[in-house]
């Protein structure tokens, strides 16, 4: 397998005065170049110590991560990384915004400028290119984090419930631009969610993780025809809901 990503034996254990706690132990996986993978699992389980870790914010205690090929040893633009909240800057425009990750690494020329105003036409902003981030509704505003994540042209996408704090349908229509853009760009993205469905209608492959510490339950690979399915489609398909039952019960039918 040509790996994106590798995390080997990773262990976080965060010390404090009264105690030490085990987050995550012994997580071991690959991420193959163009796949989506999802994290899910029961809160408390390591889930963003992971995506923390393997964007370089935090060291492991134990073991090490490499993007394409590079060990891990602090933030860099091979790795993108959009949160549940946009974090946009309400005295920036939308285009001044999308540029903001090329400023802060010292990367933006007028080529990249350019690219930047064509990713928001894409994305069907290039109208709002001069509102400000007020002026747009949290499905737009999230739409220019995707551009503004996906500008500084990262390797890997690292996607930490981007959509939780979204309605309903805007959620749905988000995760089908998602999906559609990183696969016509051949990204490569790790996705944590607490959404099962959401899990299963956008990867190609599922890591389960157990709580206290985390570490690594169980994985499924998403059947082909719901794998090669806009997520909203997939839905839909009969062998979905199967999956998702065959997920829930992983936790004895608690909420993941």
């Amino acid at each position: 397998m040509d790996s994106a990503v590798t995390v080997q034996n990773v262990t976080q254990v965060y010390v404090t005065e009264e105690r030490a706690t085990l987050a995550v132990q012994g997580i071991d996986f690959a991420i193959a170049r163009g796949e989506f993978v999802s994290l899910i699992g029961p809160s408390g389980c390591g889930k963003t110590t992971l995506l923390s870790i393997i964007a370089g914010l935090i060291r492991p205690t134990v073991g090490a991560v490499t993007v394409a090929g590079n060990a891990v040893n602090g933030p860099s633009t091979r790795v993108g990384y959009m949160l549940q909240q946009d974090y946009l800057f309400p005295w920036r425009t939308i285009e001044d915004n999308a540029c903001m990750g090329l400023e802060i690494a010292g990367m933006l020329t007028k080529e990249k400028k350019q690219s930047v105003l064509h990713l928001l036409e894409e994305m069907g902003l290039y109208s709002f290119k001069d509102y400000y981030p007020s002026q747009l509704s949290g499905g737009m505003r999230q739409r220019v984090a995707l551009v503004r994540t996906l500008a500084t042209e990262p390797e890997l996408l690292l996607l930490d419930e981007p959509f939780s704090a979204l309605d309903y349908q805007t959620k749905l229509q988000l995760e089908d631009l998602v999906v559609e853009t990183l696969q016509a760009k051949k990204k490569t993205a790790l996705l944590v969610t607490h959404d099962i469905s959401e899990a299963i209608a956008m990867s190609d492959r599922i890591i389960v993780l157990d709580p206290n510490p985390g570490r690594i339950r169980q994985e499924f690979h998403i059947p082909d025809d719901i794998r090669t399915s806009v997520p909203f489609e997939a839905r839909e398909l009969p062998g979905f809901h199967a999956l998702f039952r065959l997920i829930w019960q992983e936790f004895g039918g608690h909420d993941a």
